[in-house]
């Protein structure tokens, strides 16, 4: 499975990943998953968002839902979010060869748009899904290109007028999700596999920073009002209020206007992604970024408007469905550890349904990165490790 899907949206310069939802790597990605799922004879479910739900049907009652994503980021890794949908296909291929059968169903997901790489919204599919985000909220998100989300849907032949969510607990019972860990934690501990306890709040935040067109060469200096001064100052305030506080702020996304070499810009809008261990720290933090980001545009002569697009707030997973899937294994107990990065799992905690996350060792750490890794070895035993907590859910 690995080897079929490794190719698709992968770009031939850098070998990182842009699989963005409704396109056609990801739309190649999707027809693979509904090909998967008729060869292993399950239930194919999609709902008017896009959402799937391979089912394997057995027993009664709220089923067991195992999956991920299959969208990247722009020039993304391999591994975030396959990694959990190919796991969860050949852990339910081990619990067939084993014999096993479940009491419950057990599901096999894939989440559209989980990155929000395209229309500015993580986890948008599950949001959708379990109506944590609602329909009117977000059928007018825009992409770059100036795209709806309801028209790129609509393309595609998702176009009820008034899709409504359907997923919550009288569905599933739980939601166990596998990843690649996005950090070093595993490695620093020396284990391949281990459990989630939270994932901390974050917040994605439009700076919109206005200034005054000119001539680059015959304007002085002090005559200017330049936008871009003001993101400078403001990015570098973010590294060092995060890095004091401990915590994390980026600007990873910037769009001047009119982005011409010989031109004092008219306009800067820059993107802060912004992550802490607690939700008033991460108030806190953006907080004081802004207010520094405030004086500069006074100093400069600019004018700043600051827009939080998404705030998620921490995340606790339930404790107790932790434990019972970190404990009592052969080779010891699996790590519990909390995560800085966001998941659809996250959304179905939130909304009621028990939920947990396993992950698998990052050599490096590294993440949303083309040199995103996990060796095979600790990618065999992620399958082993599902299936035996798909097997202690669904007994």
């Amino acid at each position: 499975m690995w080897r079929t899907i490794q190719p698709l949206g992968r770009a031939a310069r850098s070998g990182g990943y842009f699989r963005q939802p409704f396109a056609s790597a990801e739309r190649e990605l999707d027809a693979w998953f509904v090909e998967q799922a008729g060869a292993q004879r399950l239930r194919l479910e999609t709902d008017p968002f896009g959402n799937r739900i391979a089912w394997w049907d057995s027993g009664a009652g709220p089923g067991v839902v195992t999956g991920s994503h299959l969208d990247s980021v722009l020039d993304g890794g391999a591994y975030d979010g396959p990694l959990g949908v190919v796991s969860a296909l050949a852990a339910l291929e081990v619990l067939r060869d084993r014999g096993f059968r479940p009491a419950r169903p057990i599901g096999v997901s894939v989440f559209v748009e989980e990155e929000g790489s395209r229309f500015g919204l993580a986890c948008l599919g599950s949001r959708l899904a379990t109506g944590a985000t609602g329909w009117e909220q977000a059928r007018g998100l825009r992409d770059r290109d100036g795209v709806r989300l309801d028209e790129a849907m609509a393309s595609l032949g998702f176009d009820d007028e008034n899709p409504q969510p359907w997923l919550g607990s009288e569905q599933l019972a739980c939601f166990v999700e596998l990843h690649v860990e996005q950090g070093r934690d595993l490695v620093d501990r020396g284990a391949a596999i281990g459990v989630a306890s939270r994932i901390w709040p974050h917040g994605r935040y439009r700076f919109d920073i206005a200034g005054e067109p000119n001539h680059a060469g015959t304007t002085r200096m002090e005559d200017r009002r330049d936008p871009m001064l003001t993101y400078a100052m403001t990015a570098l305030a973010a590294n060092k209020q995060a890095r004091v506080a401990g915590q994390r702020a980026t600007f990873g996304r910037v769009d001047t206007q009119p982005n011409s070499t010989n031109s004092v810009p008219s306009a800067v809008t820059a993107w802060m992604d912004a992550r802490c261990e607690s939700d008033e720290g991460l108030a806190t933090l953006v907080e004081t970024i802004t207010r520094q980001a405030e004086d500069r545009a006074e100093r400069d002569g600019t004018r700043l408007a600051v827009t939080a697009e998404s705030v998620s707030g921490a995340v606790d997973f339930d404790p107790d469905l932790a434990r019972r899937i970190a404990v009592d294994h052969e080779d010891g107990d699996w790590p519990i550890l909390p995560t800085q990065a966001g998941h659809d799992a996250g959304i179905m905690s939130t909304q009621g349904i028990p939920s947990a996350m396993l992950f698998v060792r990052n050599p490096t750490g590294v993440s949303h990165s083309p040199a995103e890794h996990a060796e095979l070895p600790d990618c065999l035993a992620g399958v082993d490790a599902l299936a035996e907590t798909l097997e202690r859910l669904a007994s």
